[in-house]
């Protein structure tokens, strides 16, 4: 159901449309989680320390994903929000043509070159071969993410959050269950974990795809009939799909360098770190799909002509993220070794104080990182883009470089995980004060130049 974000009280409206966004992104997140468990729990820490390593590689194509569904959620949300249903309608299939195209174009650098990316990470010997397979099938499953994505972007601009909710609720809790089985019951090993996410992967994606060409026909018909491709719009996609995509792909870049930083130390450190990140993802994902919220909302009113409500939606979010903060704190800071140990049935004494240590030094800046994450929502949301990029590029630089100088220290690996909160406080300062200047300083780009 299409939902306007421009009526009704701002915290209300985000609270209803931002709840099923992160029942969303927890399922979202339990595709990664299964795989790691599985691995972990019924073939061993190499096999979990494998996933890990293709994890780090994965996620530079889940950047242009991401890019995608930002390009198309902002502008067709500020085309929503303008009631302007003919451009919304050529908007989506535009989006879907870019995806396509950029899809098979990273297809095949992603076949041909995964295993070069592994010996790059410097991953041992006795993982290579198990990156390199779930690498190869992952790759194989990419237009499944990349349309899913679109399609996602697109519920979320009409301000509908409940759909995507319940397509990937369906499919992660099927991907448990055939991972299980792959693993398990077929003892597929590694290739088994990866089949299992790429066919719920490419159910939910032919789910959700129906559902958005029926609600594209569902909206408001106009005299003219809308094209199926038009420049201009991909112009403005691309205005916001690029800068998302560099801010994904420049972190999972960081975090190649840092997982080859931590490859350094051993199968131990790594599958501990594994396991925790994987903790810490479900937490920085969600913050960032509430941010996601965040920006439709933020677009929809600026598409309306309403920047009060920018301003006060903003204040909601942050409460929102804040509020979501503190369970996280205290299991990860207190329970943190519960959690580590669900990963792995023996683990060994390097990655279970390595996870734990990881954990108890992120959790208590979560609170952080989220004020960034919701500022850069109404920013992005606005199309300001540039400020966006000069927070999170500032954030990332001293994330990567603190890790190298650290972790040639006395603090060993445990310097690594020191880099997360300076470089997290010192982004948020940046994006809180882009932020502040645009709007109280009505600095904030007209619906023509954010378009």
């Amino acid at each position: 159901m299409n939902r306007d974000l421009t009526a009704g009280k701002p915290s209300s409206v985000l609270w209803k449309f931002c709840l099923p966004l992160f029942g969303s992104v927890i399922f979202q997140q339990l595709y990664n989680i299964a795989d790691s468990l599985t691995a972990g729990k019924f073939i061993g820490e190499n096999a979990l320390a494998a996933v890990g390593n293709s994890y780090e590689i994965t996620l530079i194509f889940i950047a242009f994903a991401f890019g995608c569904n930002m390009g198309c959620s902002v502008i067709v949300s500020q085309l929503f929000g303008a009631k302007d249903y003919r451009q919304v309608k050529t908007a989506v299939s535009t989006a879907l043509v870019m995806t396509g195209a950029l899809c098979l174009t990273l297809m095949i650098p992603g076949l041909l070159l995964g295993e070069w990316l592994l010996e790059m990470l410097r991953t041992p010997r006795e993982v290579m071969a198990d990156s390199a397979l779930y690498l190869r099938i992952y790759v194989l499953g990419l237009p499944f993410m990349f349309f899913y994505n679109v399609a996602n972007g697109t519920f979320s601009a009409l301000g509908d959050s409940k759909t995507p909710f319940v397509f990937l609720a369906l499919s992660s809790t099927a991907n448990i269950g055939m991972d299980i089985l792959f693993v398990a019951a077929f003892k597929m090993g590694v290739a088994g974990v990866a089949w299992a996410t790429l066919i719920c992967q490419g159910v939910s994606c032919a789910l959700a795809m129906a559902a958005v060409l029926k609600r594209m026909r569902g909206l408001p018909a106009q005299k003219e009939k809308a094209p199926l491709f038009s420049f201009s719009l991909l112009k403005k996609i691309v205005r916001i799909a690029v800068p998302s995509t560099l801010q994904q792909s420049f972190v999972s870049v960081g975090n190649l360098v840092i997982q080859g930083v931590i490859n350094g130390f051993g199968p131990g450190v790594m599958a501990g770190y594994s396991a925790s990140v994987k903790m810490n993802n479900l937490v920085i994902t969600s913050f960032t799909t509430l941010a996601n919220g965040i920006s439709n909302y933020t677009a929809q009113n600026i598409g309306a002509g309403k920047m009060d409500r920018v301003r006060l939606g903003f204040v909601s979010g942050l409460r929102m993220v804040w509020l979501l903060c503190v369970p996280f704190l205290l299991m990860y800071f207190f329970a943190g070794e519960v959690f580590i140990r669900f990963f792995m049935d023996a683990p060994t004494k390097d990655a279970l104080q390595t996870g734990v240590i990881f954990l108890r030094i992120l959790s208590p800046f979560y609170f952080v990182v989220s004020a960034k994450l919701a500022a850069d929502g109404v920013l992005r949301g606005a199309g300001m883009m540039r400020p966006f990029m000069i927070a999170t590029f500032t954030d990332l630089i001293l994330r990567v470089a603190l890790a190298i100088l650290l972790s040639g220290t006395g603090l060993g690996s445990t310097g690594i995980w020191c880099a997360w909160p300076i470089g997290w406080i010192i982004g948020t300062g940046i994006s809180l004060l882009f932020y502040r200047r645009a709007f109280f300083k009505n600095t904030v780009p007209s619906r023509e130049r954010v378009e």
